[in-house]
């Protein structure tokens, strides 16, 4: 995984970086949990052949944002995201993950219910 420093993110000011294809756009360096946060962003990539994680990503996002009307709370209730940010403080999650673990986060009641609050 390749990291760039950018001065400029086109996707708000709440985000800090960005795992386009394995490679990281980020406003500085990354510390080693955001690092393991953006890995695990490209571990899925690679298992979804990186177009069928872009698309699944956005359809999933889609859904989300006309249940909840809120794009945050959308982005942050994908099962790629809850998959990330429940496991980046675990510096061997990477190697333990199993192929496709984040369909646990799809289909996990607390993934839905947070939609709601």
């Amino acid at each position: 995984m390749r990291v760039y420093c950018v001065n400029h993110l086109p996707l708000g000011k709440s985000f800090y970086a960005i795992n386009l294809f394995g490679v990281v756009f980020a406003k500085g360096p990354l510390n080693s949990v955001s690092a393991r946060h953006e890995y695990i962003h490209t571990l899925q990539q690679r298992e979804m052949l990186y177009i069928f994680f872009y698309l699944w990503y956005a359809v999933e996002w889609l859904l989300r944002l006309a249940y909840c009307r809120d794009g945050y709370k959308s982005y942050a209730n994908l099962a790629f995201e809850r998959e990330a940010y429940a496991n980046q403080y675990n510096p061997r999650y990477p190697q333990q993950r199993r192929p496709y673990a984040w369909l646990h986060h799809l289909w996990h009641r607390e993934s839905w219910r947070e939609v709601w609050h």
